[in-house]
């Protein structure tokens, strides 16, 4: 039986409205260099890779035939010029035939579908090989410094993140979890990424581009800003923390998950 997932005005088929979060991704989302490096070694020799929530196009490889899916017209209208124009379709029903590519890969895309088992099941349906995906480890976000000021940001992922288990679940086989490092120059702004550079999330647009802050309201946001803009000019952040704005990389929930 076939999922159809709701939709919102621009098409964006999760839990998030892209038409407004996804208007800074340009400036913000940026595919960082290493975590793409990542992404690239474990499709392996794949030829033909289906991108599933294909956003704007970060992380897919340039060396290999991409198929992007994106729902959001917000999104698809960002990608840039040369890049394969995206299908307007969901995870949870995928216009094409079993077996129809070497790979797939979905990047900070599956805690937002409508029906994570059906657009698992959709995507192992279509793909002869490995599937790769970026995502959180929902078991490992409270490492982060974001939790003592907005624990209901690290909620709202937490309940969004899919475990390993479920994961595994929607593949139908055995899934294997890396902890991908975050470099401290990170250039791919989702909340980890500024492990080592609190004050650049006092800005409201960075906060927009990371999708759990749309389901906080302004107080939550009010505080966030007022909180740590006050423990950054006192040096009480920089006590506690501040050894994070020299450490090379940061081990936290950002995994990869291989499915063969």
């Amino acid at each position: 039986m076939t999922i159809m997932a709701v939709r919102s005005g621009d098409g964006s088929a999760g839990d998030a409205d892209y038409a407004t979060i996804g208007i800074d991704y340009p400036r913000y989302r940026r595919p960082d260099p290493r975590i793409a490096a990542r992404i690239t070694q474990a499709l392996g020799g794949a030829r033909t890779v289906l991108n599933v929530g294909a956003g704007a196009g970060s992380y897919e490889p340039t060396d290999r035939q991409v198929t992007p899916v994106e729902p959001s017209a917000t999104m698809r209208a960002q990608r840039p010029a040369g890049r394969a124009t995206a299908i307007d379709a969901t995870a949870e029903d995928l216009p094409f035939a079993d077996g129809s590519f070497d790979a797939a890969m979905t990047t900070f895309s599956v805690h937002q579908w409508g029906d994570l088992r059906a657009g698992l099941r959709e995507i192992r349906r279509v793909t002869r090989g490995p599937v790769v995906i970026l995502t959180g480890d929902p078991e490992r976000l409270r490492r982060f410094w974001l939790n003592e000021y907005v624990p209901e940001v690290i909620d709202t992922e937490a309940r969004r993140y899919p475990s390993l288990e479920a994961l595994s679940d929607g593949l139908g086989g055995p899934v294997a979890g890396t902890v991908v490092p975050v470099p401290l120059d990170c250039t791919d702004g989702f909340n980890e990424a500024y492990y080592g550079r609190p004050e650049a999330l006092l800005d409201p647009a960075a906060r927009r581009s990371c999708s759990a802050w749309s389901f906080a309201d302004a107080a939550v946001h009010d505080r966030f800003a007022h909180d740590l803009g006050r423990d950054l000019a006192e040096g009480t952040w920089d006590r506690r923390h501040g050894y994070l704005r020299t450490l090379p990389a940061f081990e936290g929930s950002l995994i990869l998950v291989t499915s063969p």
